[in-house]
Formats: C-alpha cells, sequence, structure tokens
C-alpha cells in the first residue's frame, strides 16, 4: 500500500473548503455577480443551493461515507460550471470559479473518505465465493 501523503484532517479540511466554498458562492454568484432574468430568487435558491445542504451535518461529523455520497451531489456543480463555461462568455470567470470549487470538493471528499473509510476498517463488502 501506499503512503498517504496529505493526512486525514487535511484532506477533511479541503473537502470542506471547496464543500463551504460552494455554498456560499452559488448565491452570490447566481443572485449578485451575474443575476439571471430567467430564474427568480426562490428557484435560483432551491436549484443551487438546497442539493448542498443534504450533507451538511454528515459532513461537519466527518462522516466518510457522507463525504462518499457528496460526490454524487458536486458533480451536479461540476457539469453547470462546464456547462456555462461553453455556453455563456460572460460568465466564464464565475464559471471557472465553480469548476475550481467543484473539484476541490470532489477531490477532498473522494480521498478522505477512501483514507478515514480505511482507518475505521470500513470496506465495501465482496461477495462470498460459492453463490
Amino acid at each position: 500500500m501506499k503512503k498517504q501523503r496529505i493526512s486525514t484532517p487535511n484532506l477533511r479540511k479541503i473537502a470542506l473548503f471547496g464543500y463551504f466554498s460552494l455554498l456560499l458562492y452559488m448565491p452570490l454568484w447566481l443572485l449578485v455577480l451575474s443575476p439571471s432574468g430567467a430564474l427568480s430568487t426562490t428557484t435560483t435558491l432551491i436549484l443551487f443551493t438546497l442539493p448542498l445542504l443534504f450533507p451538511l451535518k454528515g459532513l461537519l461529523q466527518g462522516n466518510p461515507y457522507t463525504y462518499a455520497w457528496a460526490n454524487f451531489i458536486v458533480l451536479l456543480y461540476f457539469l453547470h460550471s462546464l456547462t456555462t463555461l461553453w455556453v455563456i462568455p460572460n460568465d466564464r470567470l464565475w464559471a471557472l470559479l465553480e469548476l475550481i470549487f467543484a473539484t476541490t470538493m470532489f477531490i477532498g471528499c473522494s480521498y478522505y473518505a477512501k483514507y478515514r473509510g480505511q482507518e475505521l476498517g470500513l470496506s465495501i463488502r465482496k461477495a462470498k465465493k460459492g453463490k
């Protein structure tokens, strides 16, 4: 097994940095920096902030399982940023920031879930042979 280069607490800090950056940045971008006339404030908050609130408790508690499934949520922001980069030239800077925050959260969550799970002795069960 390879030696872990970044400590588990530091991986958690990286993941939480990306998470809270997205949580603060998305409403700021979509409501203040570059508001869209197509979406209401309520719709924007529901679509872009509410999904990030689902894993909040588990992330703060350091639950590796929550860090693992939070990656499914962060992929929405990853795709949103790539789509915006491609489609809306005026918002490229904002989309690039979203991409950086989403990538930071994804990498931090992935490695934290892996290494913290190993520290706790958690694993995915393997199918029994002969069945």
